[in-house]
């Protein structure tokens, strides 16, 4: 029987929150808080198991203050285990590995039948690293990093309290962790350079890159916000996620108002008012008409006068 997780969790100070979890995983699992900087709730509900690693700021953020895996859940009667972190820890922490270590050592994992690690950024590399304590899993990673250890990652400047972190210990570098598993899939900007190269690191094998061109940083807002990314982490659970059923999905992007306004902002940097003044005219079939249709009478005005000049 799927649990009922419907309560609305928005709004609640932290101890408040994690109180309400509490009372939810005394009733469907259990709550364990690991340290000041981490938590794990387990919702023990169907064969299947989503294991994501979330911010605890950004599940508190969503609309109904809730972890991301509470919806997934609800639709479709998964199992779950929800590691939260504070933003400062990138999942680092020594009552964190013994956690996965009972986890591993209780056979915790080899209870279900499909296995599926989950998460953005900062749990993005946390679902790549912890993916080795269950083999055979299937790991799905939005914009990980790889590792934030200098002697690796030296390049990557952009987080300069993490490079202080111990990245080398116990479940360190994320793309030497994910050679058990079944599958693995890393979504990531290309047009992003540090985001790219940390992509590049888990080239393996098992890998398949899933680019989101012109996504940004947030990926995982990007795809939720096109109705894609319930379906994309479906797909990973039930094994038919391929670079042909993603770009099915990531086709939703053509009407996205966001990535519209990127795409066309992007030409328009690159100086392409031809390609520029197509996107506007597509965008005039869209919600964001208005927009589009300014920014086309800018397009032709500026070309008016460009053929003016030279004439």
């Amino acid at each position: 029987m799927t649990p009922d997780l419907s309560r609305d969790l928005s709004g609640l100070s932290k101890d408040d929150w994690f109180q309400a979890l509490d009372e939810l995983g005394e009733e469907h699992g259990y709550l364990e808080r690991l340290g000041d900087e981490h938590a794990a709730l387990f919702i023990d509900a169907g064969t299947r198991l989503l294991v994501t690693f979330e911010l605890r700021s950004a599940a508190q953020a969503r609309p109904n203050g809730a972890p991301l895996g509470f919806d997934l859940v609800t639709r479709n009667g998964w199992s779950l285990l929800t590691i939260l972190a504070e933003d400062s820890s990138w999942f680092r922490g020594a009552r964190l590995y013994g956690f996965i270590d009972r986890l591993i050592d209780d056979g915790f994992f080899e209870d279900f039948d499909n296995v599926l690690f989950y998460g953005a950024h900062q749990g993005g590399y946390a679902a790549g690293a912890f993916s080795v304590a269950a083999p055979g899993a299937t790991v799905l990673m939005m914009r990980p990093v790889a590792t934030l250890d200098p002697a690796y990652a030296g390049w990557d400047r952009r987080y300069p309290e993490a490079r202080r972190k111990d990245f080398n210990s116990r479940f360190g570098y994320a793309p030497d962790m994910i050679d058990a598993v079944e599958e693995a899939f890393v979504c990531f900007d290309p047009t992003m350079q540090a985001d790219a190269i940390h992509a590049a690191l888990f080239r393996r094998s098992n890998v398949t890159a899933l680019p989101c061109r012109l996504a940004r940083p947030r990926i995982e807002v990007a795809l939720e916000s096109m109705d894609c990314l319930f379906p994309l982490i479906e797909h990973a659970m039930a094994g038919t996620l391929t670079n042909i059923s993603f770009a099915k999905l990531w086709r939703a992007r053509r009407d996205s108002q966001t990535y519209l306004r990127t795409l066309l902002k992007r030409l328009e940097v690159d100086e392409r008012p031809g390609l520029a003044a197509r996107l506007c005219r597509y965008g005039l079939g869209t919600s964001d008409a208005g927009f589009f249709e300014e920014r086309l009478a800018k397009i032709e005005a500026a070309a008016t006068r460009q053929k003016v000049a030279s004439a």
